[in-house]
């Protein structure tokens, strides 16, 4: 009877869930904004659906750089002296800086989206190394013929972006090649901190007939200053990032961030169990929603077309 028991006890135990061991995971983000704070919580809710869940088993530490590319370098250092089990560098910037950091701890990187320029990795199916993450780089001509269709005579376009964040030069020589084909020109004005994007978003003014803003994190942290400029001077505005929508563009095509952050933490969950992050391929991001904002359309004095209208993901009215 005794040997029946232990055998059933054993078969218990092989049927339980394995029990996560404990680990510590290291966030961190040039800056707060809607779709990065989406995308930590998309690996949050990954890791806890694993059995990562945060004060059992999982330390979660998460740290701003509040958009200084010195303190993104601190808190890289500093992460690198804790020995996580892993960190998680959202955007561009913090990548870089994490990157440049540790060659030791694992590095599951997101929201980059241009790997290759950035100089994360050298080869995108086999990184090497301690790194591996996410791209999210942005189908632009995808949106240079959203902005067409809804403003059919559109001949420039406004780049609105910070110079000195890769991805968003990276996406700037994509966005000219693009628009190139379809004959449109693209102005720049950049913004090297947050506190000058109305300033650049105006000197746009009456030199491009839409403003375009890519996945930047300087411009979109303070979208609100450049939405005000093209409301008043009736200048139409298109983001890349679908969670800015809401905040006052006319639209988006893109990703839905916390999506973006649950692919991050399914590879960040490889990691924690075992896996080399230098032999998982960096992917690129999956999924693409249409977002529409009605309102933002009439104050900047644009008719949406019922082509996108019918079939947008969300529609803000």
């Amino acid at each position: 009877m005794r040997s029946i028991l232990l055998a059933f006890a054993a078969t218990l135990t092989l049927a339980l869930p394995a029990k996560a061991d404990n680990v510590t995971v290291a966030v961190t983000a040039i800056v707060e904004h809607p779709a990065l704070d989406a995308v930590r919580k998309g690996v949050q809710d990954t890791l806890a659906a694993a059995g990562y869940k945060e004060g059992e088993n999982l330390k979660f530490v998460f740290e701003s750089a509040q958009g200084n590319p010195a303190t993104a370098a601190q808190i890289a250092r500093q992460f690198a002296g804790d020995e996580p089990n892993v960190i998680v560098p959202i955007s561009t910037p913090s990548a870089q800086a994490v990157v440049s950091s540790t060659r030791d701890i694992p590095v599951v990187f997101t929201a980059v989206s241009d790997p290759l320029g950035a100089q994360l990795v050298k080869n995108m199916d086999k990184p090497g190394g301690n790194v591996t993450g996410l791209s999210d780089m942005s189908p632009v001509g995808e949106h240079i013929a959203l902005i067409k269709e809804i403003l059919p005579n559109v001949k420039t376009i406004g780049y609105l972006y910070n110079s000195g964040e890769a991805n968003s030069v990276s996406l700037l020589a994509a966005l000219k090649a693009e628009a190139e084909k379809a004959g449109i020109t693209v102005i720049e004005s950049a913004a090297t901190k947050s506190a000058e994007v109305q300033g650049a978003a105006r000197a746009l003014v009456g030199r491009a007939d839409a403003i375009y803003v890519p996945t930047d994190n300087t411009i979109i942290s303070a979208l609100e200053g450049a939405v005000a400029v093209a409301e008043e001077s009736k200048l139409p505005l298109f983001t890349a990032d679908t969670d800015s929508v809401s905040r006052g563009s006319i639209a988006a095509l893109g990703f839905n961030y916390y999506d973006v952050g649950k692919q991050t933490g399914d590879i960040v969950v490889r990691v924690l169990k075992g896996e080399n992050p230098g032999d998982i391929a960096v992917k690129t991001a999956a999924g693409s929603d249409l977002v529409i904002n009605k309102s933002a359309a009439g104050k900047m004095g644009v008719t949406l077309p019922e082509s996108v209208v019918s079939r947008a993901n969300k529609v803000i009215e």
